[in-house]
């Protein structure tokens, strides 16, 4: 039987550009130090769960031991020949870690800018001002810059911005004791502020006074909150009321 081939049957063209290659594959090992079966070298210098060194033994038999135990086996410092492992909770390793970092990380911020207002205008009673005082402290002891605020209500209390720069300087020699002046009273509109650094020196040493005092440490969300600042800076009505 004869067979009929078309006339219009073509090889599917060539391409002129090579094949496309499989992405690169890495194998990326698990972030963190290298445990149990992960562990290929032997030997290992071996620390035991008491934190004992146990010294050079083949890394088959500190994995039994580790097994033994009920722990994991775990390179802790693997730049050494031979690399020093220990015998440890790892999960446990991991979680203390991680509360490590977190505490570091939370010592070198550099804390934020609270404001601590002194009243609406310089009509502030003597309670108020010595909770702005202990608000302020408590920022300062918790790592916080410190910004602290006199408003000054209508002209009035402008024509006698003194006894306003009096307060301000009242406030701030009560702080010292915790704290360093980094910017020293400045007007700005009917505003006058100054901002403290905390003083770690000053700090620890406030902290062994109060302890041999016997006295608690106020922490700032111990104390009542700052009202609101109001947008009123119309004219001095004379109101006598003390944010």
């Amino acid at each position: 039987m004869a067979i009929t081939v078309r006339a219009d049957t073509q090889e599917p063209p060539i391409s002129q550009f090579p094949p496309r290659r499989p992405p690169f594959q890495r194998d990326f090992a698990p972030a963190g130090p290298r445990i149990n079966d992960r562990i290929r070298i032997s030997p290992i210098r071996l620390i035991d769960e008491h934190g004992t060194m146990i010294g050079v033994v083949e890394t088959d038999e500190a994995k039994r031991m580790a097994q033994e135990a009920g722990l994991d086996l775990v390179e802790i410092a693997a730049d050494v020949r031979p690399p020093v492992c220990k015998i440890m909770d790892f999960g446990k390793f991991k979680y203390e870690q991680a509360k490590t970092e977190k505490k570091n990380r939370q010592n070198s911020k550099g804390g934020e800018l609270k404001e601590v207002r002194l009243g609406r205008s310089m009509k502030i009673g003597v309670h108020d001002v010595e909770l702005r005082v202990r608000q302020a402290r408590a920022f300062l002891i918790e790592g916080n810059k410190v910004q602290i605020v006199q408003s000054f209500r209508g002209a009035r209390e402008l024509a006698h911005r003194e006894i306003g720069d009096q307060l301000i300087k009242q406030v701030i020699n009560a702080l010292l004791d915790v704290a360093r002046l980094d910017m020293s009273p400045r007007m700005a509109g009917r505003r006058q502020s100054a901002i403290l650094s905390p003083d770690r020196t000053k700090i620890d040493t406030y902290k062994r006074k109060m302890a041999a005092a016997g006295q608690k440490i106020e922490g700032s969300k111990e104390l009542p909150p700052q009202e609101p600042e109001a947008d009123d800076d119309g004219p001095d009505e004379g109101s006598d009321h003390a944010e």
